[in-house]
């Protein structure tokens, strides 16, 4: 027994020194393999910095520190600053908007004006097509057309009338034409197929002295116009007339943020004469572009989803006539410069109007009397272009604006009669609370065009 537990101490002594013997070994093996590794790492870096200076690498592009605005709804411009050819025309198109609407409010003073620039200015192309010499002159000086021929005017107002259409999925926006021609008066081909191709006109003819063609016409009106314009023509038909050009213009938006029923409450306008009345009030808080300087407030209340079109809304800090004197299309484009985004609160006097104008004497009033005189040359409407036998009897402006909590809805429809020399018969955190006499239009951000325009002097 004894010597077996010798014998186990023994062998295990023996062991013990056995390992105390393998450790510096080990220990030199670990040496080894750090001292390779870091030879590997020296190596390596030796033959980068090699490959660097020899091989030159591209040139990094550095990157902009502005970056353009993914979402244009997060900052809407007011305007695209591309002059295209169709935004060429709508410059066109407001600067002879704004004429027409000075020469309304010396007209029409104390009353609610509301046009479209857009509806008269296309009725007044189509004529355009078939006016010639003097008259010619006359209407491209009146229509700011000066430095454009026919075939530019047409193929840009093309343009511009797909342009408009169908701009976002909540808002809604109709052009349409149409020339409806007496029963045996002749035309000319040429004059019909461009207004056709270029402003897809519905040609059609009718029997003026039938009291039903009154009522055919009138019924293309009201459709164009989803029924709120349901009449331009009244009967009878004048003996002398013998072509109808007519222009539709219908629109629909609803805002981009609605106004919330619930806060709509009677509040005090002030009117011209400074009494007040009560009128329902739209309110609503947020984000809008907006504008103030020493004599008017400006905010863009915008339509659907993209936008692209907005509500500018200008209410002067002092007399509405004071603020209308400045308006100009030079004035138009630089304080739509000066929109910036801003929190505040609009209180917005919920309205609907209709507004009907004979345009004869203003136009003339802007240069086009001859094209309501019997020297007017149209001739080429005619098919005998020595047939000097038409003038311009009558241009009829209708429109109509609805503003509620949800949008807008509008429409216009110009009529311009062209009748027969023989019998001339001539014609004539901000707080907005906008509650006195107001201006505002609808203006398309892409094209610059303003489809409507007006002021508001009761909301009634």
């Amino acid at each position: 027994m004894i010597e077996e537990i010798t014998q186990n101490n023994l062998d295990q002594s023996k062991s013990e020194v056995k390992t105390q013997s393998e450790m510096p070994k080990s220990s030199s093996n670990k040496k080894i393999i750090a001292f390779l590794f870091i030879l590997f790492i020296l190596i390596t870096g030796i033959m980068g910095a090699f490959l660097v200076k020899q091989y030159r690498f591209p040139e990094v592009i550095p990157v902009p520190t502005t970056m353009p605005t993914p979402n244009a709804e997060l900052s809407p411009a007011p305007y695209i600053l591309e002059a295209s050819p169709s935004m060429q025309l709508s410059q066109a198109h407001n600067y002879f908007g704004f004429n027409i609407f000075h020469q309304l409010l010396n007209e029409d003073k104390g009353k609610n004006i509301f046009i479209s620039p857009l509806s008269i200015h296309l009725a007044l192309s189509m004529t355009y097509n078939g006016a010639d010499s003097t008259t010619k002159e006359a209407m491209a000086k009146t229509l700011q057309i000066q430095q454009m021929d026919i075939n530019q005017l047409n193929k840009d107002s093309s343009a511009l009338i797909d342009l408009l259409q169908n701009p976002d999925p909540k808002v809604e926006i109709l052009i349409a034409n149409s020339i409806w021609m007496g029963i045996g008066e002749n035309f000319n081909p040429d004059f019909l197929t461009a207004n056709q191709t270029y402003y897809k006109a519905k040609l059609d003819s009718l029997d003026f002295n039938d009291p039903k063609s009154a009522d055919i016409i009138n019924s293309w009106v009201s459709n164009n116009t989803k029924g709120k314009i349901p009449t331009i023509i009244i009967p009878p038909i004048p003996p002398d007339m013998v072509m109808y050009l007519i222009n539709a213009v219908y629109f629909k938006g609803n805002w981009t943020v609605e106004f919330d029923k619930k806060l709509t409450t009677e509040r005090l306008f002030t009117l011209t004469d400074g009494s007040q009345k009560e009128y329902p009030m739209m309110q609503q808080k947020g984000n809008f572009l907006y504008f103030e300087n020493d004599q008017f407030q400006s905010v863009n209340i915008p339509y659907g989803k993209n936008k692209r079109l907005g509500m500018h809304v200008f209410l002067p800090k002092g007399n509405l006539e004071n603020f209308t004197n400045e308006l100009s299309i030079e004035n138009w484009k630089k304080w739509l410069t000066e929109y910036k985004e801003k929190e505040g609160t609009i209180i917005l006097p919920k309205y609907k109007i209709e507004y009907k104008k004979n345009l004869n004497d203003v136009l003339k009033s802007l240069g086009m009397a001859v094209a309501f005189s019997s020297q007017a040359d149209f001739s080429r409407m005619r098919e005998n272009p020595k047939l000097k036998d038409l003038y311009i009897s009558e241009v009829i402006h209708k429109t109509y604006v609805d503003v509620n909590e949800e949008g807008t809805e509008a429409a216009a429809v110009t009529e311009v009669g062209m009748a027969k020399t023989v019998a001339i018969q001539e014609k004539k955190t901000f707080y907005m609370e906008i509650n006195r006499p107001f201006y505002f239009a609808i203006a398309d951000n892409q094209t610059s065009e303003i489809l409507f325009m007006g002021i508001i002097l009761e909301p009634k």
